[in-house]
């Protein structure tokens, strides 16, 4: 099967192309990246007035399966992403029973292979069952194909058990994500210390929860010499605190999500559930810290942190809702309006921030457009303006905020592996 890919504006960082290109698919792989490729016998995609990247990584999602596939699963999770324009997703181990073990892996990546349309990569967890007493096998979960190790959605408290798991990980050479909160300081909270909590009524979470915790994990990586990331950061100080560590050589990178650009706390006005997340939405000052810091590359990537949850979850008292967003379909388009429209980030850097560091990261040989790579391809109009329908998603879950929101960049095509996934805004 050949495809051509013609008249596309190419942004590939990896091999310092930016220009327009065309590119030749031969057997799921990048045969030729040029001008005036001569072609017949296969599909022809005219991009004319269009970017091509390298097929968008996410970093950090939630996919819900096993045992929690009322939310989502990996066949809905997948098309969700392929409509977002990721080619590659990386999943979280809170599912039910924990991914904390071979056999965890081996079920998410024999599932994804028989029901995913983009490429899965587990995460596996760093304690067993995530409860933060005794490490997971490290080593079992790596062989097994799980890319990191995470407690997500729960703190590893014990600062020893982290130690451990920093150096077990470097002799196994897998990525360490630290989920950043003291839950003794945010004390069941459950929206950001401040104003609207105060006139809501609410507890709520100070920033120090999330920065004691980032601290911490900055101390423990410089004393064993080892990587770290940290997910979804959220407040000013944390990307000070983040920016003073890689001056200092400190091995860590970083990680934001769309909604800590492109919202503040005040969006849960009215007791509104959908902008309930975790870390919280904060205040404006920190909006614009998390800006400064993917511009000055103090923040490396934007991950979704794809959360989904049945509405039942989150149509209660804000107290009791769920935590989290849906992601996949408005990474993108946020990314693009937020960031690449004001001028805060280049193109270039986009891709960098949601392709090639993601891959980095993770140590996946993704994120190039370079000849004999898998054709993971992301090919996008970053100025037609759409409506964001929540009725429109592919995920099984509906929970975002930004329904009705007037967002600019449409996916047009995601091609997985050479295979068209979807092919003029259409999922096939």
């Amino acid at each position: 099967m050949k495809i051509l890919i013609k008249n596309g504006h190419v942004v590939d960082p990896k091999t310092n192309r930016d220009g327009i290109f065309d590119i030749l698919i031969e057997n799921g792989k990048i045969s030729e990246v040029g001008n005036e490729i001569e072609f017949s016998n296969g599909d022809i995609i005219d991009a004319k007035g269009k970017y091509v990247f390298p097929g968008l990584v996410d970093a950090h999602c939630h996919l819900r399966d096993p045992g929690l596939e009322y939310k989502e699963d990996i066949e809905t999770g997948t098309r969700s992403a392929a409509m977002g324009g990721f080619t590659s997703i990386a999943c979280m181990p809170n599912t039910n029973p924990v991914i904390d073990n071979e056999a965890m892996v081996r079920y998410v990546l024999n599932k994804a292979k028989s029901e995913g349309i983009v490429n899965v990569f587990p995460i596996g967890a760093i304690s067993k069952g995530s409860k933060g007493e005794e490490l997971a096998e490290i080593g079992e979960l790596k062989f097994a194909g799980a890319v990191a190790i995470s407690d997500d959605g729960k703190p590893v408290k014990n600062a020893s058990l982290m130690k451990k798991a920093l150096q077990y990980s470097s002799m196994f050479d897998i990525t360490v994500i630290s989920h950043c909160e003291d839950p003794e300081l945010a004390e069941e909270g459950v929206m950001n210390e401040g104003y609207y909590s105060t006139t809501m009524g609410l507890k709520g979470i100070p920033a120090a929860a999330e920065e004691v915790m980032v601290a911490r994990e900055l101390i423990l990586a410089e004393y064993t010499k080892t990587p770290i990331h940290i997910a979804h950061v959220s407040t000013e100080l944390s990307v000070d605190l983040i920016r003073n560590a890689k001056k200092r050589g400190v091995k860590v990178t970083a990680e934001t999500c769309p909604h800590y650009f492109s919202l503040t706390e005040a969006a849960c006005e009215n007791f509104n559930t959908l902008a309930k997340v975790n870390p919280p939405l904060r205040t404006q000052k920190d909006v614009d810290a998390i800006i400064e810091g993917l511009k000055d590359g103090t923040i490396d990537i934007i991950a979704t942190d794809h959360a989904p949850h049945h509405v039942d979850e989150k149509n209660v008292e804000f107290t009791i809702a769920a935590n989290g967003l849906v992601g996949f379909e408005t990474a993108l388009p946020l990314a693009i309006t937020y960031l690449v429209k004001p001028g805060h980030l280049t193109i270039q850097q986009l891709v960098e921030k949601m392709s090639v560091n993601p891959s980095k990261i993770l140590g996946l040989n993704k994120g190039s457009l370079e000849i004999g790579q898998a054709a993971d391809i992301t090919i996008v109009d970053i100025n037609e303006e759409y409506t964001v329908d929540v009725s429109k998603f592919k995920s099984k879950s509906k929970n975002s905020p930004y329904h009705g929101f007037k967002l600019q960049g449409t996916v047009y095509e995601t091609i997985v592996n050479g295979k068209v996934i979807v092919k003029e805004k259409i999922l096939l």
